[in-house]
């Protein structure tokens, strides 16, 4: 854990996009955040201890998906794969449905995470991180500590380490997205956690790798705040979400190593996103937070 010092910052950004809209400053009491990302191996430990079962790995429920027939609903999880051929690509059409994919077998169940013990687990709903935490004694972040965290100290800096873009700093996607990841950071995927430099606060992997849960329901801009912990106000603020309206979301912050400036410029510490809370994907990740004792 890295403490983080008590402040006042202005959560969002001006002229980014409509969701990041900026707020007039609200006021953090000091805490701790975890350094990098819950890695594999510190998860493994965790399902040993507790026998834990991820939802990745539990089949998909009747009540949630009544139309499906049973030998449809084998457990499973979503895995990006790169899109082929030089046609028209069709909107989120790099995202799979994979039965049999979960945290270790993340691309799938040909795949496994041996070798991969430093990189973040990925395929964690948000149930299986909120496990994670209790066990630990500790929680996800909300949202405004995730990004006063991420800033690192600096004030209103469009990046974590300033106002410019620093290729080599980060794992991102370069090349032609969805297509083509030429992997020029040395990543084409998940990189082992500490792999780049940390911010100003010590803090690793706060911009790209892989997508973190915050505890916060996602709203549209960042009016409200005091009401984020509410599903009903979250699910009433997305009615108008085309995605998937009527469902609360929750904020995930940070960007992940699919993050290209030609689709998905989120690595910013304003940058957010709205996550389904019942889904893990072989981008999203988690970090913990702790009072300041």
């Amino acid at each position: 854990m890295v403490a983080i010092p008590a402040g006042r910052f202005r959560i969002g950004a001006a002229g980014q996009l409509d969701e990041e809209r900026a707020t007039g400053g609200i006021r953090l009491s000091p805490f701790c955040l975890a350094a990098h990302e819950v890695t594999n191996r510190q998860f493994a430990t965790f399902v040993a201890a507790t026998g834990y079962r991820t939802v990745a790995e539990r089949p998909l429920s009747v009540e949630q998906f009544p139309q499906l027939k049973a030998s449809e609903r084998a457990p499973g999880s979503l895995v990006f794969r790169p899109v082929a051929g030089d046609g028209p690509i069709e909107e989120l059409s790099w995202w799979n449905w994979v039965p049999g994919a979960d945290w270790r077998h993340p691309q799938g169940p040909a795949s496994s995470i041996a070798g991969l013990e430093e990189h973040p687990v990925v395929q964690v709903a948000f149930e299986d991180a909120e496990a994670f935490a209790a066990w630990a004694g500790a929680a996800l972040p909300s949202e405004a500590q995730w990004e006063f965290a991420a800033r690192g100290g600096l004030k209103d800096q469009v990046f974590s380490w300033g106002n410019t873009w620093k290729p080599g700093l980060a794992n991102t996607w370069q090349g032609e997205f969805p297509r083509r990841n030429d992997g020029e950071d040395g990543f084409v995927g998940t990189a082992p956690v500490g792999s780049f430099p940390p911010n100003g606060y010590g803090l690793l992997d706060m911009t790209g790798n892989v997508w973190e849960w915050t505890a916060d329901w996602y709203l549209p801009g960042h009016e409200g705040l005091a009401q984020r912990s509410d599903p009903a106000i979250a699910s009433e603020a997305s009615s108008n979400d085309p995605r998937d309206p009527g469902v609360a979301k929750h904020v995930i912050k940070g960007g992940s190593f699919l993050c290209s400036p030609t689709y998905c410029s989120r690595y910013r510490p304003a940058a957010r996103e709205a996550q389904s809370p019942d889904t893990g994907t072989s981008h999203i990740g988690f970090r913990l937070v702790a009072p300041l004792s």
